[in-house]
């Protein structure tokens, strides 16, 4: 009778949990509610951003993130001279992964390049931040006639033998304990460490005060996201070593920046290692910085953008942007 009161109660408070999930991610979702187009692609509904007029750049976010964390500052930035293409990925933000789809490396990289293709885009140039680093390198692999050139901002490029700190919650195996431990405990252990984890992923940069609406922070905790990423995170290291034998042939236009004291991914070995593969490729780093350049150093980053647009397309006339605005965490 003892273990049937046990069972019992297991069953009750996995229900409660569940059932205070769905109800959250409600308030997620009514506090940061969609904010661009949707398209199907293969089966798959892509949530994305498109703004401003002149050639075209897509923007790939990293791990648990959104396309609002390159909205937040970036798309401002740019879009009086480029039009900005800033995507959910598959899984991620409002975007869909339904059972089946591929979580890889290469089958990110194949969806977005029939995602460019479904927008009849002219080989854009691709601007991958982080977990979007890895996938861009992929899709200048894999899919080169879809690319014009790309901008890698602190991307990972080889294979992490350990999960950053902040990211430990992902490391959930199999795949059934996974998808249990989305729907039941990612809310309540989200609701208790996001100011942590967020505080990690900035360090040693301040967070922006709305970075969880404005920046789409809110997003990453829900239990699709969070199912989402740490499937990817199981398959992640799958690709990358046959990817880091690849990388001496990229002859494309590329611009790769780091900041120097990223806790998330040392620069030493993902930047300056790929810098060491690529033939011509130069690491900038940017000093005092970390992880979340595109929030925190948007002006370089928007030079490297630039610095990249006029070798990929320089028979167009990519007018210079004025100097970005300074953007404070007020």
């Amino acid at each position: 009778m003892t273990m049937e009161w046990v069972v019992a109660a297991g069953v009750g408070a996995c229900v409660l949990a569940w059932g205070f999930s769905a109800w959250m991610t409600r308030r997620i979702e009514a506090a940061v509610p969609r904010d661009g187009c949707v398209v199907e692609v293969d089966g798959e509904r892509f949530h994305y951003r498109d703004e401003g007029k002149g050639p075209p750049l897509v923007m790939i976010h990293g791990l648990m993130g959104s396309s609002r964390n390159l909205t937040y500052a970036l798309s401002a930035q740019l879009r009086e001279h480029f039009r900005v293409i800033t995507l959910d990925r598959p899984g991620s933000g409002y975007s869909t992964r339904q059972a089946g789809t591929a979580a890889d490396l290469p089958g990110q990289a194949r969806q977005i390049a029939r995602f460019i293709q479904t927008l009849s885009l002219d080989k854009p140039l691709v601007l991958g931040h982080s977990l979007g680093g890895a996938i861009s390198l992929a899709l200048a692999l894999d899919h080169p006639e879809t690319v014009a050139g790309l901008v890698l901002v602190a991307p990972l490029t080889h294979p992490q033998p350990t999960l950053p700190l902040v990211f430990w919650s992902l490391a959930v195996r199999p795949g059934w304990l996974r998808r249990w431990v989305a729907h039941t405990l990612t809310v309540p252990i989200g609701l208790l460490t996001r100011r942590t984890v967020v505080k990690g992923v900035f360090a040693p940069d301040a967070a922006p005060d709305d970075f969880a609406t404005r920046g789409g922070g809110l997003l990453g905790m829900r239990p699709n996201n969070f199912y989402a990423a740490s499937s990817e995170i199981a398959l992640v290291n799958d690709d990358l070593p046959q990817m880091v034998k690849r990388y001496p042939r990229l002859t494309l236009p590329i611009g790769l920046i780091y900041g120097a004291q990223d806790r998330v991914l040392d620069f030493r070995k993902h930047g300056q290692a790929l810098a060491d593969a690529v033939p011509g490729l130069k690491l900038q780093l940017v000093e005092g910085r970390g992880h979340m350049l595109p929030i925190t150093a948007t002006a370089r980053v928007v030079e490297l953008v630039q610095q990249v647009a006029k070798r990929a397309r320089p028979l167009q006339n990519v007018t210079p942007l004025p100097p970005p605005v300074a953007l404070t965490n007020k």
